[in-house]
């Protein structure tokens, strides 16, 4: 294999493949797809997009927070710590897998969550690019079906050749998601990074609330995104 995909098989901190309880969920996600990495990378993807639910509301200022056995464990992640795991998962398989960021408008937020960040600007966020047949393919399993479902717009598939990204337009043709800008490829997830640029989008005071919040109350805010309207339909 090509060295300069070394870096993109190898354990960290936070991607750590090696964790009981992601060798657990690997087992459970890639039983049926043999061991060929396209269908290997697919079922991983729709291991993710629907074995955690999405949350945006999860915490997001520590290491800990997108520690792949981490996101397991709580079911549940916003789109990096999603991401996180299936870059993991990803590399157990000996798939080279590495993590893009981008700043996205989100037409289908709700109003709770627009006022929460005080923009509808998402800044850092997260998908996966796995190395498949020669060639960096894009995989975003961030949001599950459920959730799809609620906003209108039909669950984002990936067949492992081409990039999965976030559709354009939901099914009555509204704007859905817009890509504002390009925010690079790591190998690794840069939390002071997110946080830094967090605080340069949405305020430190904000950003330093946030933390407040999550520290108070243990981890969880009571929020349920998934009771939340989306602005189309407030």
């Amino acid at each position: 294999m090509n060295t300069a995909l070394t870096k993109y098989l190898q354990p960290t901190a936070i991607l750590n493949f090696e964790h009981p309880t992601v060798i657990d969920f690997l087992d459970r996600a890639a039983a049926d797809a043999g061991r060929e990495p396209v269908s290997t990378a697919v079922a991983l993807y729709y291991a993710v997009r629907e074995g955690i639910r999405y949350d945006p509301y999860s915490p997001f200022y520590l290491p800990a927070h997108y520690r792949a056995s981490a996101v397991i464990q709580r079911g549940k992640g916003y789109c990096v710590g999603k991401a996180a795991l299936l870059c993991a998962l990803g590399r157990a398989c000996s798939i080279p897998s590495r993590l893009g960021f981008a700043t996205v408008r989100n037409h289908l937020a709700s109003r709770q969550l627009i006022d929460y960040l005080g923009s509808d600007r998402f800044v850092f966020h997260g998908y996966v690019e796995f190395y498949l047949e020669g060639r960096w393919v894009k995989a975003t399993p961030a949001f599950n079906a459920q959730l799809c479902e609620r906003h209108r717009v039909d669950p984002l598939e990936f067949n492992g050749r081409e990039d999965a990204v976030f559709q354009a337009y939901n099914r009555e043709n509204n704007r859905y998601m817009e890509y504002l800008e390009d925010l690079g490829i790591f190998d690794d997830v840069p939390v002071r990074q997110i946080v830094a640029a967090w605080e340069n989008e949405y305020g430190a005071d904000r950003v330093q609330g946030w933390i407040s919040g999550f520290e108070s109350a243990q981890g969880e805010l009571g929020k349920d995104f998934y009771e939340e309207k989306p602005l189309d339909q407030a």
